[in-house]
């Protein structure tokens, strides 16, 4: 794994005043939602979280995180105490209130006992104050994601003869192995996770990409053929079908 390229951080990170390094030693990919709004602090946890293996998705406001949370599945959440749209607290406690399990880390500069204590009762798993140090919060959401799972981690996806191994981020199909690059691989894990579904343009743009509008790309189309070419082109039956006006499936016809 390539060492991630240094970022210029501002002194509430920390001392490192520079990103994460990689992590090697986490069990199994997670799967993260990161809400906070300081574009900064967002970016050091999600390209530290990116080289670690895990996958993330962002928001950077109350409103657009709350929607992520509840609509999305992820093994953990990193919540920023001050949001705007909709605070953190009020994000939890909508979460919850929706039914949502999901381990949560309240992330803030509020750090006094009872900012803390009001983010615990809120729904909270955890509180982590600014600065902080990007290994420490790597640490505490391996900790929480396995205090929900412990023996339930999910390591494979499948869909009819194609296989992920989530662990060793290896793919193959009818046994033989197929080279991904990043993208290709996030673009493939979201497609299996929403097997058998139409997955839109908007869908790929937000779960793989980050994006919130269309920037009238064609990033898309070319990572869709790329992918079409590796997982569909030398075998006999496609898995990777195009829903003209709608978006696309990944499916094993019956």
């Amino acid at each position: 794994m390539d060492a991630i390229e240094p970022v210029q951080i501002v002194s509430k990170f920390g001392a490192a005043g520079t990103a994460p390094a990689a992590a090697k030693e986490f069990a199994h990919s997670m799967r993260v939602l990161v809400i906070e709004d300081d574009a900064q602090t967002a970016a050091y946890m999600v390209k530290g979280l990116t080289e670690s293996g895990h996958t993330v998705d962002h928001a950077n406001n109350g409103r657009d995180g709350l929607f992520h949370a509840t609509s999305g599945d992820y093994d953990v959440m990193v919540i920023d105490r001050m949001l705007p749209g909709l605070d953190g607290l009020a994000v939890i406690q909508a979460a919850r209130a929706a039914n949502v399990s999901t381990p949560i880390l309240i992330l803030s500069a509020l750090s006094q006992v009872d900012e803390r204590v009001a983010g615990l009762k809120a729904g909270a798993d955890d509180y982590l104050t600014k600065p902080f140090a990007f290994s420490e919060l790597l640490a505490r959401l391996e900790v929480l994601t396995r205090r929900k799972a412990p023996m339930s981690v999910e390591t494979r996806l499948a869909v009819g003869d194609l296989e992920m191994d989530l662990l060793s981020r290896s793919v193959k199909r009818a046994g033989k192995a197929i080279d991904l690059q990043p993208r290709e691989f996030r673009l493939l894990e979201y497609l299996m996770r929403h097997a058998g579904q139409v997955v839109t343009r908007t869908m790929l743009l937000e779960g793989v990409w980050d994006y919130h509008f269309d920037p009238q790309t064609n990033v898309i189309d070319v990572h869709i053929s790329r992918l079409r070419q590796k997982i569909d082109k030398e075998f006999p039956t496609p898995l990777l079908h195009t829903m003209r006006g709608a978006g696309y499936c990944l499916r094993a016809e019956t």
